[in-house]
């Protein structure tokens, strides 16, 4: 299977953002991309109030697009993650959608680990104005192929990729809107180790650049880009410039099969022994 990772620069301007998308699948498919795999917030990417402003149930322009596109393409879709607004809800979530080429929603995916965090002098507060999921998903792409869903801040969960491998998952994707100081000093470290560790493919489709926000809702903020495919032997099939596009790689799914019977990590594991501690000492 031929994959590819889309990079992009959001920003507030959805209607702008869709445009690009499509301009960047089609030629990602136009390169024999089977499996196209958006960045975190592709839609629609700003600060708490710009999300509020703007966040779309599923049955949305952005989702709408995306189904249309995957069936008019023939293509399974993982639409990076949208800001889903659920009726009801007071928060919004951050939503990965898998989408098959038959255009309909075959997996869908709330973002569990929050972005609370400070970043070289930035404090960020996902959980401010998004609710957290509480459930892991592994969806089947075309051929059975089996994907595991993920969103950016994942990525430093090992034990959520763990289960994912563990109920079948041979790619991992990872849409991301990834800072550019830990873009700069993690995000290859991270998507190598989860590719290692789980003997699987991990596809990650990350923004790039500055995302200008609405009139005073706060400084642009800034994504590190840096998108690639890495194989289950953790080695960088394909890398991304510094600027928007996409790139493919060759997914060998026989030569995955072979790693993971001649270095049976998987097989070798001994949940018996694993006894999570009764608190985290920091």
């Amino acid at each position: 299977m031929r994959a590819a990772a889309v990079q992009l620069t959001s920003t507030c301007d959805t209607d702008d953002n869709i445009e690009r998308a499509d301009r960047f699948t089609r030629a990602a498919v136009a390169d024999g991309a089977q499996l196209v795999v958006l960045p975190e917030k592709w839609s629609l990417l700003g600060h708490g109030k710009d999300l509020r402003a703007a966040a779309q149930t599923l049955g949305g322009t952005a989702v709408a697009w995306a189904r249309a596109t995957a069936r008019e393409l023939g293509i399974d879709l993982v639409a990076g993650s949208v800001c889903e607004q659920v009726p009801g809800e007071r928060l919004l979530r951050n939503t990965s959608l898998h989408i098959g080429p038959d255009g309909d929603i075959r997996a869908t995916y709330r973002k569990v680990h929050m972005f609370d965090v400070t970043v070289d002098g930035t404090t960020y507060r996902e959980s401010d104005h998004e609710q957290a999921g509480d459930e892991l998903v592994v969806s089947d792409a075309a051929g059975g192929l089996r994907l595991g869903l993920s969103i950016c801040y994942d990525v430093r969960f090992p034990e959520l990729y763990r289960i994912l491998a563990v109920l079948g998952a041979r790619v991992l994707t990872v849409p991301a809107a990834f800072t550019v100081p830990t873009t700069r000093d993690h995000w290859e470290v991270l998507l190598r180790a989860r590719a290692i560790e789980n003997q699987a493919f991990v596809i990650a489709a990350n923004q790039i650049g500055e995302h200008v926000p609405h009139g005073d809702a706060g400084p642009a903020m800034r994504s590190g880009g840096r998108s690639m495919i890495v194989d289950p032997w953790g080695i960088v099939l394909a890398l991304s410039s510094d600027r928007e596009g996409h790139i493919v790689a060759d997914l060998d799914l026989d030569a995955q099969r072979r790693v993971r019977a001649e270095l049976p990590a998987l097989a070798n594991r001994r949940p018996g022994a694993y006894r999570w501690p009764a608190e985290v000492l920091s």
